[in-house]
């Protein structure tokens, strides 16, 4: 299979030309083919969300377990009860303010809704992202489109258009470029379809966000109990987001990590094993017996834009043993930042 690449950024959504390009993948997508597009938080890999031969497509471009479930992207409020049997009220009040924008519902599905979009799941989660180009093409495609991230399964999530080329090139019909993306981590999950609210991915938009729209607690679960369950939502299962070397998180008093780090890079390197340190701005310099150091910022804002393009140019650059600091001191938006680290390494935590 031939990818095509086509440049639409969002403020060509409303120009002659960018409204044609969006008509031509809206057209691959009602044919039941696949696209990869940007949306505000990482690029998704598209396709009709009632095809169940292309959700079927979709889990083989990635090599996705197909019970993992995806998410189907709306770009209309209204459309929520195309694809939803119940939409309780707290549904729309979580709609009402954050969306458009990087939230995904989980409510009871649609019997029409085929089970190879939502994992043999009950549920479907739903997202209306705030991206225009993701909009437009949701639009140009009949309204209603199953979307993973655009990356193959268990690698990092795509930030921009060329790590979609690097993953799927050959194996989707079309990939838009639209730019890096802004948020850089995938949209929070919380499910409604029970009895309490439970926040199954962390990101953007906080618990404690949820809890002051729903006036009560929302409940953490980011994992499943059992190794045979069936995950509730994309991300609760299987290992993501990993780059190929042996990483481990290092964790404990700054200069503690800075020396332990230092003391193991050392010995690596000696040994002739490409060693990386992903660091923050402030602590990137005192790490000096690394092959290279890759500085992911300050600020929660910073680090979560820039995860995804640092794991992968980890395995750009070769490294063979990664260290990362734990960057756990941000508040809310650091904890989607840490879920995606300790995916990344396995759970490889060393406390210092």
């Amino acid at each position: 299979m031939k990818t095509e690449v086509v440049k639409i950024r969002e403020d060509d959504v409303q120009t002659p030309e960018g409204r044609r390009l969006l008509e031509r993948a809206g057209e691959v997508i009602k044919a039941g083919g696949l696209v990869a597009f940007p949306t505000e938080t990482v690029y998704g890999l598209g396709g009709n969300a009632f095809d169940p031969a292309a959700s079927a497509r979709i889990y083989a471009a990635k090599g996705r377990p197909s019970d993992n479930p995806l998410i189907v992207h709306i770009a209309d409020l209204d459309d929520l009860t195309g694809v939803a049997s119940e939409v309780p009220d707290e549904a729309y009040a979580l709609a009402e303010r954050f969306w458009p924008g990087p939230l995904t519902i989980i409510m009871k599905k649609k019997p029409e809704l085929p089970a190879e979009t939502t994992g043999g799941l009950d549920t479907v989660a739903v997202r209306f992202p705030s991206h225009r180009t993701a909009q437009g093409l949701i639009k140009a495609g009949g309204g209603f489109i199953a979307a993973p991230s655009a990356n193959l399964s268990g690698r990092p999530s795509p930030t921009a258009a060329e790590h979609c080329v690097e993953d799927l090139d050959g194996r989707v019909d079309m990939i838009i470029d639209g730019g890096r993306v802004g948020i850089g981590v995938e949209s929070s999950i919380i499910d409604i379809s029970g009895g309490t609210p439970d926040l199954l991915r962390p990101g953007y938009v906080t618990a404690s966000m949820l809890a002051r729209v729903l006036g009560k607690k929302v409940e953490k679960c980011f994992g499943v109990e059992k190794a045979d369950d069936r995950p509730r939502a994309p991300g609760m299962k299987y290992r993501h987001y990993a780059p190929r070397g042996e990483m481990v998180m290092v964790r404990g008093d700054s200069a503690d990590v800075i020396g332990y780090i230092n003391a193991e890079a050392s010995g690596a390197s000696g040994k002739g094993i490409r060693t990386a340190v992903i660091a923050s701005g402030k602590t990137a310099g005192f790490y000096t017996c690394a092959d290279r150091v890759y500085a992911a910022g300050d600020s929660p804002e910073e680090i979560a834009g820039n995860l995804f393009g640092i794991l992968r140019q980890l395995d750009a650059d070769s490294m063979e043993r990664i260290f990362t600091e734990a960057f756990d001191g941000g508040g809310e938006l650091s904890e989607a930042v840490m879920n995606r680290l300790i995916k990344a390494c396995g759970n490889n935590i060393v406390e210092v």
